[in-house]
């Protein structure tokens, strides 16, 4: 059956409409390949922008995770850590090093990693003499992690920090901008990112030359000399002149667009947060969230309802929503991978994962969109309530 309501989407791209001058630009000067004016241009603002001396862009987030790996030098064997619930686009880089990755469970405040779990890995990783050689945090959904702790965690067994703040670009912890403050921070420009290349990540660090290596690689490693020379394995992975002109004009309305995802959420907890059973990502304190994705938990006995039965719900209703990441500790890729938990009763991921939901939370969404979805989901929850009260009176 063909479903004729307007489809609204978790997380569309937002054109600013300037993107088309810095296009125009790379046309005209005829800079159509990777490298260029707007390749420079767009490492200088953001490196600017988040407050680091130095920036590449590649082809993608994950492709600037495998970078920091390289510069690492994460060889075959070595372990590393990483938050566990994320996107696999964290973890795979691990793989391509030949390295094992050991994951670590979140924490009920921010939902990302625990520095409880990170201090009980490294012990035991002591112990063994098996310490990683990284950690990769994630700040998921544009919240920060507890960055005070585990950075502390982490000097204190001198163990590098990688920030995967795909989600988070806009974000702030205490003042510094979130995926500045490990060795190596990332970003992505994918098409549902807050802002976007359509395809396309940044590597930030305030080594510059680290960053400067960051390029030999992701260019394939090409020696300097007047013929084509190589001496180390490199990779593809520059982003193009055009793809950086669209972001360049998406940087200029990052703003904007932090506060549309703020303006969304805030709505979305105005008409929904003191529903029984519904409770919503919070919001650390002295930190900004850049709310990329506005983020609730359903408790099934208290609302009468399941995420996964509201998902299927919205998209009946042409409403995409979906779940929250399954952990990667949980994924058939990772199976027999090690595994911290919070506690030794508490897996805070997995609770996480079976009564987490996203809602549509693009920058564009209308608020007559999002009223639509909101009403649709009181009308769930009214209906389920209603064949409760029917079920027990038959």
């Amino acid at each position: 059956m063909i479903n004729d309501k307007e489809k609204i989407y978790l997380s569309l791209a937002h054109m600013s409409g300037n993107e088309q001058k810095y296009i125009n630009n790379a046309f005209d000067m005829n800079w159509v390949a990777p490298l260029g004016p707007n390749v420079d241009g767009f490492e200088k603002e953001i490196a600017s922008f988040v407050g680091v001396n130095d920036a590449v862009a590649v082809s993608s987030g994950t492709a600037a995770i495998h970078l920091a790996l390289q510069l690492l030098e994460i060889k075959r064997g070595d372990r590393v850590f990483c938050s566990t619930l994320t996107f696999v686009a964290s973890a795979n880089p691990i793989l391509y090093q030949g390295a094992v990755p050991v994951f670590i469970d979140s924490e009920p405040d921010t939902w990302n990693m625990s520095p409880q779990a990170l201090e009980r890995a490294l012990k035991e990783a002591e112990l063994e003499g098996t310490l990683p050689k990284a950690v990769i945090v994630v700040h998921l959904y544009g919240q920060s992690a507890k960055m005070d702790e585990i950075i502390r965690l982490c000097n204190k067994y001198y163990v590098p920090v990688i920030e995967d703040a795909a989600e988070s670009l806009g974000s702030i912890y205490k003042g510094k901008a979130s995926g500045t403050m490990g060795i190596f921070g990332i970003y992505s420009f994918n098409g549902n990112k807050i802002i976007t290349t359509s395809g396309g990540g940044m590597l930030v660090s305030n080594d510059g030359d680290a960053i400067n290596k960051a390029r030999f690689l992701a260019t394939q490693a090409k020696d300097h000399a007047p013929y084509y020379q190589h001496s180390k394995m490199g990779f593809n992975y520059r982003m193009s002149n055009i793809l950086a002109g669209v972001g360049r004009a998406q940087l200029e309305v990052l703003e904007e667009r932090v506060r549309a995802r703020r303006g969304i959420f805030n709505v979305y907890r105005q008409y929904l947060s003191e529903l029984p059973g519904i409770s919503f990502m919070n919001e650390l304190e002295n930190t900004r969230s850049n709310r990329w994705l506005t983020t609730l938990l359903i408790e099934e006995k208290d609302a009468g309802i399941s995420n996964r039965s509201l998902i299927e719900f919205l998209s009946k209703e042409n409403i995409e929503a979906r779940y929250v990441w399954k952990p990667l500790h949980m994924q058939p890729l990772f199976t027999g991978a090690l595994y911290y938990s919070h506690s030794e009763n508490e897996n805070i991921a997995e609770d996480l994962f079976k009564k987490g939901i996203c809602l549509p939370s693009g920058s564009s969404m209308t608020e007559v969109q999002q009223m639509r979805v909101i009403n649709c989901i009181l009308k769930f929850i009214k209906l389920k309530d209603y064949q409760r009260k029917i079920k027990l009176v038959l």
